[in-house]
């Protein structure tokens, strides 16, 4: 066993001037949610061009309160991919609606938009289209939007983006990840693994004034006090109504300070994780596992580098791949678990075999270490540990 520092497969990338702006918060007024939410709404924003941003405590708290102010519901259906965490469809079940999957496209792990034609076609036929299908961008790539943007003006359900992995990354078109060009709305996770972080957070980007309205009332208990939208006469300047049913889901000031922080280096580390998927690619090229394709013309933010690993060629057991490398000290994951295989949706009637792309995608799944951070030196052990483990299979 290798004794050296164990190799994470993800870790955040923090500098002084992520510290001194947390400092700079913990010096102020505010910590809980203030000025520093409002920057870094701004901010978001600005990166990602869309028209509103709202700031939630975590990445599930966007994907909730986006499934709200999109209209579910019961009697609702939310469509989803099952390559994903569970989260992505648990938003559904959070409202009282019905979830359902569309498999993906063995090449890229992403929602298969042909899939998803036929499935909508079927669903049409027995009057069961969804009313939200959120397309998951996978690893940081984003899904075919213009594809599945067609499909939205066609048969007319919501489209929220599960965009947890991919801000900072841009689509086929040019789009940029959260601009919402072909969305009713895209969600965000700024965990630490992701490509930015503010140690736990979340948001919710839309080009949608009204939706925004819904957001901001979802995050924070159904409260205004904006006379706008209060019936009655307001009985002095601290009042305030509760108008709607909502949740404590605030960010607060310290975690937006290091969000907005760390988008100031966003490129930074898109282009770093990048350069390192590449030099995997070259490196693995002659070894028996193959990366997920990366589509012309899209930019990827690789939160994740997914091999699928030739179990056959390589005379061993994904299983087996992943405990050797452990034995190394090299923290891989697999990503995902298909969601319809869990326990709690097979309650439901989803059984094996329901979407066969991503159970056999998930069979072969191996996340490699990437971060920003991450050295060659680093991404060298990873190969030559693997070289090492491939060889003696065959010896």
């Amino acid at each position: 066993m290798n004794d050296t520092v164990n190799l994470p497969y993800g870790r955040q990338s923090i500098d002084q001037s992520d510290i001194d702006a947390v400092v700079s918060v913990l010096k102020s007024d505010w910590l809980t949610q203030g000025p520093a939410v409002e920057q870094f709404e701004a901010a978001l924003a600005e990166k990602i061009g869309a028209a509103h941003v709202v700031a939630v405590s975590n990445g599930t708290a966007a994907l909730h309160i986006a499934a709200i102010a999109g209209g579910l519901g019961p009697g609702k259906s939310l469509w989803t991919s099952p390559n994903t965490f569970v989260a992505s469809a648990n938003c559904g079940l959070y409202c009282g609606a019905e979830v359902d999957f569309v498999d993906i496209d063995a090449r890229d792990g992403n929602m298969s938009v042909a899939a998803l034609a036929e499935k909508l076609e079927g669903a049409k036929q027995s009057g069961r289209l969804p009313d939200v299908v959120v397309p998951v961008h996978f690893g940081g790539q984003s899904c075919d939007m213009e594809g599945i943007g067609a499909l939205k003006r066609q048969y007319g359900f919501r489209v929220i983006e599960d965009a947890a992995h991919a801000i900072g990354g841009h689509d086929r078109t040019g789009a940029k990840v959260g601009a919402c060009s072909e969305s009713d709305m895209a969600a965000f996770s700024f965990h630490p693994v992701k490509i930015v972080t503010t140690a736990e957070g979340g948001a919710v980007s839309t080009n949608d004034p009204a939706l925004a309205q819904k957001l901001r009332l979802a995050r924070s208990h159904g409260i205004t006090r904006d006379a706008d939208l209060i019936e009655d006469d307001l009985d002095g300047p601290w009042a305030y109504r509760q108008i709607d049913i909502g949740f404590n889901y605030r960010l607060t000031d310290i975690q937006a300070a290091l969000g907005t922080s760390q988008l100031a280096r966003l490129e930074k580390f898109v282009t770093r994780r990048n350069a390192l998927a590449r030099r995997y690619n070259s490196l693995l090229r002659d070894m028996p596992v193959r990366p997920l394709a990366i589509h012309d013309a899209v930019l990827s933010a690789y939160h994740l580098y997914v091999v699928r690993v030739d179990q056959a060629s390589a005379g061993l057991t994904r299983r087996e791949v992943f405990e050797a490398l452990t034995d190394r000290g090299i923290r891989c994951q697999v990503h995902y678990i298909p969601v319809h295989l869990q326990p709690v949706y097979r309650q439901f009637g989803f059984r094996p075999g329901d979407f066969p792309a991503a159970e056999a995608y998930y069979s072969e799944a191996l996340t490699l270490p990437l971060y920003p951070s991450m050295t060659d030196t680093d991404q060298d052990r990873v190969v030559e540990a693997l070289a090492d483990i491939f060889a003696g299979a065959k010896s």
